[in-house]
């Protein structure tokens, strides 16, 4: 009730407690809250992204667990709603993903571009003042991986292409939901990180230069599950 009020209120909230004060409060709430919460707020989801959830009766129930036990991610309308949710219409531009079991959450603010985009992870907010894309996703259910703002001296670094946020060569954020380890992972003058892939083997997190290098496992980086820092 408070993420519905904060949210049908926002056109008189913000003049009152000012844009900033206004986005972490939605944040918080946001984090709270479980993805059938925001099937009833009204943000579009993974099935249809332009308009709000059209099933709340149906999306609003409890989730039906898997046979097996196992998470997975849900596409509605299904009880326990979509895993993913975009917010196509709002002044926020608002993306919330879950991992398989909905116990960790990415919300993120994107209103103003790469910039100025903001996340938070579980609550937490995360890598304030970097330069963001407009999307992530969960690994392993346990990692986010999101892609950030690479070096500006890379050899390699330029425009990207038409449809992207962020230049050329990127770095990498991969958040560890479980132990709250955020590790930022800046290409080398060699490596060059246009469209890295993340994978994560044998308690090992591995990164490739794209998905062709991950097909022949030659790794420009790996790093333990749970080490302190990665570089």
């Amino acid at each position: 009730m408070d993420l519905y009020l904060w949210w049908q209120k926002r056109n008189d909230l913000v003049p009152l407690v000012g844009e900033e004060r206004y986005q972490v409060r939605l944040a918080e709430l946001l984090s709270r809250a479980a993805p059938r919460d925001l099937a009833v707020m009204g943000l579009g989801c993974s099935r249809r992204v332009d308009r709000a959830c059209r099933a709340p009766e149906i999306c609003g129930q409890d989730p039906e667990p898997r046979p097996d036990g196992r998470p997975y991610h849900r596409s509605g309308p299904v009880p326990g709603a979509c895993s993913s949710f975009i917010d196509c219409y709002s002044p926020h531009e608002i993306r919330v993903r879950f991992n398989g079991d909905d116990r960790h959450s990415a919300v993120m603010l994107l209103r103003g571009g790469p910039s100025r985009a903001l996340l938070w992870v579980d609550g937490v907010p995360v890598l304030e003042g970097e330069w963001l894309d407009n999307g992530g996703h969960w690994l392993d259910e346990r990692f986010f991986v999101i892609r950030i703002g690479g070096p500006d001296d890379h050899p390699e670094q330029g425009y990207t292409s038409i449809g992207q946020w962020l230049y050329d060569i990127v770095s990498l954020l991969v958040y560890e939901a479980e132990l709250r380890i955020p590790y930022v992972l800046v290409p080398g003058p060699t490596e060059n990180w246009r469209d890295p892939v993340v994978e994560v083997r044998d308690g090992t997190v591995r990164v490739y230069v794209d998905e062709g290098a991950q097909a022949a496992s030659t790794p420009d980086r790996e790093f333990p599950v749970g080490a302190p820092g990665a570089g």
